[in-house]
């Protein structure tokens, strides 16, 4: 049996480890966005940036206020399974069975003869013509269902009365413009050109944002990125004030960097890049100063911006790469 003095020992042990790894373990990819893929590219969220030299591919988002409309893939999400259709599946082998029995006098009560055999094709008869009814029936309520009313294609988050105005998946009037009948048609997409100005905007945010997100600066953070992305670093920084920790990047670089996709919906721009930079990054104990965790000096991920006319660009998604 164990003593008193054993139980305490082994409970102070349990405590201990579990306050360890209650401070160590969010500390894992603890940079804006945390290692995971967020935020919104417009139509095109739910697809893979193209390929570049600096990242080959990219993870599919885990964190987004778009949602999936006709048209729009979603690799990270397993396909709903296809409904049944009239004449397949479970209905199909029942009208099979029924009309093939009633041909080869066998039918569901085979065997019997006579007028038994006439009552059992009557009542074959019978079964067919009721789910052949029942099957009208439930094909038409179904195509006579609304449309379903998902949210507006590719919504990013962005709120039409803030900094930029209007949502970057959602330009100008395509919200209205875009119902015909009920059905919402995808934003008709356009080329836009990036140049040397736009790469140097794209690597003074990838400075600026990592900056603001060092010294908690939710202003800062809110003019540099979509109110949806600045809305998870806001989860993030709050995570980690309750745990008493911050997280202390510096030195930023961008080591090699090439443009993935540019395309234009309504109003917007969009722009993905791959960047591979290096940084500083390490989590402190807010009281003490200690620190807690070093994670890896090097990261590449896929970062999207996005800008409305007269607007710089602004930080809109943030994908890993795999």
């Amino acid at each position: 049996m164990l003593t008193s003095t054993t139980r305490r020992k082994r409970a102070a042990t349990i405590l201990a480890l579990a306050a360890a790894l209650t401070v160590a373990a969010p500390a894992v990819e603890a940079r804006p966005g945390g290692g995971a893929s967020m935020g919104s590219r417009g139509s095109r969220t739910f697809n893979a940036p193209s390929a570049t030299t600096t990242a080959p591919s990219a993870a599919p988002m885990q964190r987004t206020q778009t949602q999936p409309s006709p048209g729009m893939t979603n690799p990270g999400m397993q396909a709903p399974a296809a409904r049944p259709r009239f004449g397949g599946g479970f209905m199909a082998g029942l009208l099979g069975a029924g009309l093939l029995g009633a041909l080869l006098g066998g039918g569901f009560f085979g065997g019997l003869g006579g007028i038994a055999s006439m009552l059992g094709l009557l009542l074959q008869v019978g079964l067919v013509v009721l789910l052949v009814s029942f099957a009208v029936r439930w094909f038409r309520r179904r195509n006579g269902e609304p449309a379903a009313a998902g949210a507006p294609y590719a919504r990013s988050g962005m709120d039409p009365n803030a900094a930029g105005g209007g949502n970057p998946g959602l330009g100008g009037s395509a919200g209205a413009g875009g119902m015909m009948g009920g059905a919402q048609r995808p934003p008709q997409q356009r080329p836009v050109q990036i140049g040397p100005n736009d790469f140097q905007s794209f690597e003074r945010l990838l400075n600026e944002v990592q900056d603001a997100y060092s010294h908690e600066d939710m202003v800062g953070l809110r003019n540099l990125a979509t109110p949806e992305m600045a809305g998870y670093f806001e989860e993030e920084l709050r995570g980690n004030a309750a745990r008493g920790v911050v997280n202390r990047i510096s030195d930023v670089k961008l080591q090699q960097g090439d443009l993935s996709e540019s395309w234009g919906e309504g109003a917007q721009d969009f722009a993905t890049v791959a960047m591979r930079y290096t940084l500083k990054d390490v989590t402190i104990d807010r009281n003490s100063n200690r620190v807690v965790s070093t994670e890896p000096g090097e990261a590449t991920e896929f970062w999207t911006f996005v800008r409305t006319p007269g607007r710089p660009w602004i930080l809109s998604a943030i994908q890993q790469t795999r």
